[in-house]
């Protein structure tokens, strides 16, 4: 089960060598501008007299609604010749045959001048020239020279520049954000808290961004993560007290997916109907998220208002009698824009390929932005979701495999049923004291109701075909609240960068759910099914009544020593109190107290022996309090389970839209709780489970209208330690290999401009379907493709899933049975702008 030296020194050597490729590559490209740079600020090119240098005596950044002015002072600015470029994700702007002679002196830095730049470096290189580097949140700014009598005005906007064969930027009349067209992320919060370039974060991290979403015309999110490494589906739709589950880096999500950063819970499928991009930070993330598994998080980004109106109306229609309606509304609410909404609202009828399975859902989600000020800004959130499916179990295996049936057979009852409602509201605060200094404030309330009423598998007779099952059912109210406080601070010692992120949080659970669990339900065979069709009577005859309060307050550094070598240190405290009541019906409850806390460490290390270029290694850690009504045999209470991960990488962006990550990881995830082999009655912590692999992800746009996301995995997930003979054990629903590539093209231009197509590759290895091993589900390889065209305000496309109509398994319930994939299917949806 173990990795061998070998395979762990070849993809060492991978690693190294594609640093060492990259690097080569990047110093040639690098001399080739810097020959550009040296050409183009010749005295003699521009006939200027390199002995009267223009003196500059004022340099002011100015913000506007479109980005910032650059004001340049001097009595000979008529003279002033600048020269605008990109390099490495920047946008540079030279100053030739220049010197400052201004207060803040000839080298200094502004952080964030705008919501949409990061950073403005004024640098003096030599003598001859002043240098101006802005780099962006998003996408690479744009700039030009406005006309103006008193002084040299430079406008800098966010955009994309297009950078001619002489290195001079061509400025663009859009103001759209290169993210948006291209599969190409460069940066993200979800890591650091604050907007940090990913070659920046020393830790595993995939962006799904929205063209990827539309262009796969997903609409639930556990779709949504086919194209990400090292994620795959769990099971529990409809059934678990975690809601739809996923496995990242061999370890299960439960309650690690987040939105906007805030916890966000639900038993149901997640719509991405009114999501921006899902960011998936790979290994332990305590130290940003608090309690949770080692595998990972998943952040869902919210769409936000828009500064100009925008109006959007599509309709899909889909195999097995699907079809959606949603609308996506955003503008200004006055004319100064300083409030702003955006509108989300879908509904969506599915049908199944399994006989008796069908569902809907319901989602409105409202957000305001109020600009209160030039530095302070309030936004308010709600959503709503009301679900309603049938519970789906899918097919129970016996002797090691999945039972050889029709892959449309269902084998529950058509009254069987999952329904929820959902209801989220929040705001988020901010306040920036300066350029370097910030508050931020959030709050939210999120209410569901689920209710579960189905006859679930129990136990299958081999002999005779017969699948007893038991009249379950669960309803409750959960109440989660959220709060929090945070500082972001940029500042120097000496000449050490810093950027500083500390805050403090609360969190407070209510859940007062009921069971049925104890009666039987008839039997169905699965070879030749009855149905009884006969609802049983609802009773709750187990409930709970729990109450838990988190208290966390945090620390992180940022440290940029030079531009080759950067460091990411912080730490939590977390303290968590459970107070659970629980019992049956009728009897004396039971009422249990348990108090955990624990200090969360993060370090992580980054060399960049060029810009775009990083290698890094760092160490990460994750706990998770144990659930208070479980008890050791003297009735003391459990520690909590913790994780760590060494992991070291490379990232490189090989062009301005195109990046590869290629990891190592070691995961242990310590304090199971395991049977206890001298009274079986009972539970001891000595377990360990292990995952430790590479993954390889490449994401971006190739050419021109040629987008691909595509990464591989290899995962050796297994039981380490064990007092059960459980040892070695591979962990349920986790390949040992995975694979996926998604790829689009779309003509830019001509008389085709719009049309495109897409093709999709999945592959996942064979899983066991549960910790025992006891049965395992096969691997597949799933086709899927697209077909878009793209014109002025509407959109029409289609899109096929599972092109060659292979019959496979997404995940096993880890007790008796296995969810379908969907056969072939087809959809079409059309798109209106206005």
């Amino acid at each position: 089960m173990k990795s061998s030296w070998l395979w762990w020194g070849i993809t060492l050597q991978s690693l190294w060598l594609i640093s060492a490729v990259n690097a080569e590559t990047t110093v040639k490209q690098a001399q080739r501008i810097t020959d550009v740079e040296n050409f183009n600020t010749s005295a003699q090119l521009l006939g200027q007299n390199p002995q009267e240098s223009i003196i500059i005596t004022k340099l002011d950044f100015k913000p506007t609604d479109n980005g910032l002015e650059i004001i340049l002072q001097s009595p000979q600015q008529d003279q002033i010749q600048p020269l605008i470029f990109t390099n490495n994700n920047q946008l540079v702007i030279e100053l030739l045959n220049t010197q400052l002679d201004i207060p803040q002196g000839s080298e200094f830095v502004e952080f964030n001048p705008t919501d949409d730049i990061n950073e403005i470096q004024v640098t003096s290189p030599e003598a001859t020239f002043v240098r101006i580097t802005i780099t962006g949140k998003e996408g690479i700014p744009t700039a030009q020279v406005i006309p103006s009598s008193d002084n040299l005005v430079l406008s800098v906007t966010k955009g994309q520049t297009v950078v001619s064969e002489n290195n001079e930027i061509e400025i663009l009349a859009t103001q759209e954000n290169q993210t948006n067209n291209t599969y190409f992320v460069p940066s993200s919060s979800t890591a650091t808290g604050t907007n940090t370039r990913l070659l920046d974060v020393p830790q595993s991290i995939q962006v799904v961004p929205q063209r990827v979403l539309e262009d796969r015309n997903v609409r639930e999110l556990g779709d949504a993560l086919r194209t990400v490494t090292g994620v795959v589906e769990g099971s529990g739709r409809g059934t678990s007290v975690f809601g739809p589950g996923f496995i990242i880096r061999g370890f299960p999500s439960n309650e690690s997916v987040f939105r906007d950063g805030i916890p966000y819970f639900t038993l149901a499928p997640i719509s991405t109907t009114d999501i921006e991009s899902i960011e998936v930070l790979k290994g332990p993330a305590s130290v940003m998220f608090g309690a949770g598994e080692p595998g990972g998080i998943i952040n869902l980004t919210s769409k936000k208002p828009l500064d100009e109106p925008y109006y959007e109306v599509s309709a899909t229609i889909g195999s097995f009698n699907t079809y959606q309606v949603t609308t996506d509304l955003s503008a200004p609410l006055n004319e100064d824009k300083s409030i702003k909404y955006r509108l989300n609202f879908s509904y969506e009828n599915y049908g199944s390929f399994r006989d008796f399975v069908d569902g809907d859902r319901l989602l409105v989600s409202p957000i305001i932005t109020w600009q209160m000020g030039e530095r302070t800004n309030l936004n308010f959130y709600g959503q709503y979701v009301g679900s309603r499916e049938t519970i789906d179990e899918g097919l129970p295996a016996s002797n090691g495999k999945i039972l050889n049936l029709p892959r449309e057979r269902f084998l529950g009852e058509d009254f069987a049923k999952f329904e929820q409602d959902q209801y989220m509201i929040g705001y988020n605060f901010k306040h920036e004291f300066s350029d370097n200094w910030s508050f931020q404030h959030n709050l939210q309330y999120l209410n569901y109701k689920p209710l579960r009423y189905a006859p679930l598998f129990d136990s299958f007779d081999e002999e005779t075909g017969e699948l007893s099952r038991l009249a379950y059912s669960a309803d409750g109210s959960y109440n989660r609240f959220f709060t929090d406080a945070k500082f972001t601070g940029n500042f120097y010692t000496g000449s050490v960068k810093h950027k500083l992120y500390a805050g403090v949080e609360y969190r407070y659970n209510s859940e007062r759910p009921g069971f049925q669990f104890s009666d039987l339900y008839p039997s169905i065979n699965v070879f030749d099914p009855v149905y009884i069709g006969r609802p049983f009577a609802r009773k709750t005859e187990f409930f709970r009544d729990d109450r838990i309060s988190r208290i966390a307050f945090y620390f992180q550094d940022q440290v940029e020593f030079s531009p080759n070598f950067k460091l990411l240190a912080g730490f939590r405290y977390d303290y968590a109190q459970q107070n659970r009541t629980a019992g049956f019906v009728g009897e004396p409850r039971d009422e249990f107290e348990q108090n955990d806390s624990k200090v969360s460490p993060r370090i992580g290390l980054i060399y960049q022996p060029v810009s775009n270029v990083s290698v890094y290694a760092s160490y990460t850690t994750s706990f998770n309090p144990s659930f208070a009504a479980s008890r050791n045999f003297d009735g003391s209470t459990f520690n909590p389970e913790t994780g760590q991960q060494w992991e070291i990488g490379v990232k490189t962006d090989i062009s301005e839209s195109f990046s590869i990550t290629a990891s190592l990881f070691d995961i242990r995830k310590q304090n199971i709780t395991v049977e206890d082999p001298n009274n079986r009655f009972f539970s001891i912590q000595t377990g360990e489970q292990t995952s430790k692999g590479f993954e390889l992800y490449l994401g971006g746009e190739i050419l021109p209208g040629w987008n691909l996301t595509a990464g591989y995995t290899y995962l050796d997930a297994f039981v380490s330690k064990d007092t059960t003979g459980l040892t070695d054990n591979r962990l349920p629903n986790v390949p040992e290999n995975q694979f996926s590539l998604w790829t689009t093209y779309e003509v830019p231009e001509g008389d085709l401009k719009g049309l495109g197509f897409g093709l999709g590759l999945f592959y996942v290895g064979d899983r066991q379907g549960d910790i025992s091993n006891s049965y395992s589900i096969p691997s597949y390889f799933r086709t899927d493709m697209a077909l878009f065209y793209k014109r002025d305000n509407w959109d029409v496309q289609l899109n096929i899933e599972n092109l060659f109509d292979n019959t496979y398994f997404i995940a096993a319930d880890e007790f008796l049975g296995a969810s379908v994939g969907k056969p072939f299917a087809v959809s079409g949806k059309v798109s209106f702008r206005f």
